[in-house]
């Protein structure tokens, strides 16, 4: 079934589910039947009054056997004053397991059908409650791995990114006008001044460039990275690993090997989510286990984003280390890293190498610093106000494309009509990207990322 139908009523867990997980948790129903199925359900306690955005109490009850599933809140938002501008019930109910999916069973076996994923706000989009930046920002918010993430989908959440399209859609739909006009009824209006339209096609052109370059640094705010982290073993690979985590994830002991299999954790470093691999040392051994676990290792270095190198500073740079090096793929980006600077204070870092001792917590802030510098993150990519996702970023590439064709028939001194082709595919590319013209497996498939109760 399509996303784009509407006309029934759709329900869905809103809140995550899992034992212990949360005190509360929310069923949310949207559609012509959420107040019948409501009222079919829900036993108000006293004289409450069905009003709409008012909360009521009581008990949920089932029709069949009238045996008291729960107690609740329930909230009623009549049309269109809510998030999808249709009838929205909300069952504010206990969290964990067993009682939520109970109460979802009820509401669907009352005449709602469970949600696809994405589909309350593919109808709000389709509703005219917001566009499908907004739409998108709400995803983006919910996913967020960091603060800096989650400022940037607030941006998009209040509209700046579709503020900003929309104009240079409009601009380019003013100069398709006029270049139209002049193929239908040129030898009743003034000249065109075809200069003045190539300004305007270049001025839109290099807005939409920066915006594809503030897309690709804020990648890492949004993305994050995965860093492998490798070197030869007990060089100090799990202490570093629990030193940048503040915690103790990993075993940390004086014997080779301790590490047998691909251990992650997830943090956040200056504002970008980073996910550390603890590798289990190359080497050559016999031992079938740890060699499951140095073949996972390797395959983490392919996946990378980035990869350390960590070798021991106190005993200096080994043969060991150097084929270590060598075996990092091609194109990866790396740093060397000199563990234990505090067994050899006296001895001088590499160039290039950055010194750290992860026992007492020496270098690791400049640790931080070159790391995310060899992900690509910079300073700057923290200071923007809005940011394309890879499927806006997309959109907006192929718009500038489009627009350089134009300009490329334009130098060529052609006519008007072969101006507009390429035109015209840059103002849809920029309508896909506000949802302004846009097809519904498009919307299908933005919409399936979306989580099941959003």
């Amino acid at each position: 079934m399509s996303l784009a139908a509407s006309g029934d009523t759709i329900a869905a867990i809103a809140t995550a589910v899992a034992a212990g997980a949360g005190s509360v948790a929310i069923i949310r129903v949207s559609g012509p039947q959420a107040e019948a199925i409501a009222r079919s359900l829900f036993r108000p306690a006293g004289q409450q009054v069905w009003e709409s955005h008012r909360i009521l109490y009581g008990h949920v009850q089932d029709p069949s056997s009238g045996e008291v599933i729960d107690e609740i809140l329930l909230l009623l938002m009549h049309a269109p004053r809510s998030f999808t501008r249709e009838t929205v019930v909300e069952f504010h109910g206990h969290g964990g397991l067993v009682v939520v999916q109970r109460l979802l069973q009820l509401v669907l076996e009352a005449g709602a059908r469970r949600a696809l994923p994405g589909e309350f706000s593919q109808r709000a989009f389709l509703n005219g409650r917001l566009d499908l930046t907004r739409a998108e920002a709400i995803s983006e918010l919910v996913s967020a791995r960091s603060q800096r993430a989650a400022q940037l989908a607030i941006a998009g959440l209040d509209g700046g990114l579709q503020e900003k399209i929309d104009t240079l859609r409009d601009q380019l739909l003013d100069q398709l006008a006029e270049l139209e006009a002049r193929v239908d009824f040129e030898e009743n209006l003034p000249p065109l001044n075809g200069k003045s339209v190539q300004e305007v096609l270049k001025g839109v052109q290099q807005e939409l460039m920066q915006l594809v370059a503030d897309a690709e640094r804020a990648r890492l705010v949004r993305d994050g990275a995965r860093v492998a982290i490798v070197g030869r073993p007990n060089v100090g690979k799990s202490s570093l690993l629990n030193a940048l985590s503040r915690s103790e994830r990993a075993i940390v002991t004086d014997l080779p090997g301790t590490t047998r299999d691909l251990l992650d954790c997830d943090l956040v470093l200056q504002g970008v989510p980073v996910t550390l691999l603890d590798t289990a040392g190359i080497r050559q051994t016999s031992d079938k286990v740890e060699q499951l676990g140095i073949e996972r290792s390797r395959a983490a270095l392919a996946s990378a984003d980035a990869v350390l190198l960590l070798h021991d500073i106190s005993c200096g740079w080994s043969p060991e280390d150097q084929e270590l090096l060598e075996t990092v793929p091609e194109g990866v980006p790396l740093l060397r890293v000199g563990n234990k600077a505090d067994l050899a204070p006296e001895a001088e870092s590499p160039p290039g190498v950055v010194a750290i001792s992860a026992r007492d917590g020496q270098g690791l802030e400049r640790l931080e610093r070159e790391l995310l510098r060899c992900c690509g993150h910079s300073c700057d990519g923290v200071n923007l106000q809005v940011a394309l996702n890879q499927r806006q970023c997309d959109l907006a590439k192929s718009a500038a494309a489009a627009l350089g064709r134009s300009l490329e028939a334009a130098q060529q001194e052609l006519p008007w009509d072969f101006w507009t082709i390429d035109l015209r595919d840059a103002i849809r590319a920029l309508g896909e990207i506000t949802g302004a013209e846009i097809s519904e497996a498009v919307l299908d498939r933005v919409f399936s990322r979306f989580c099941i109760g959003k």
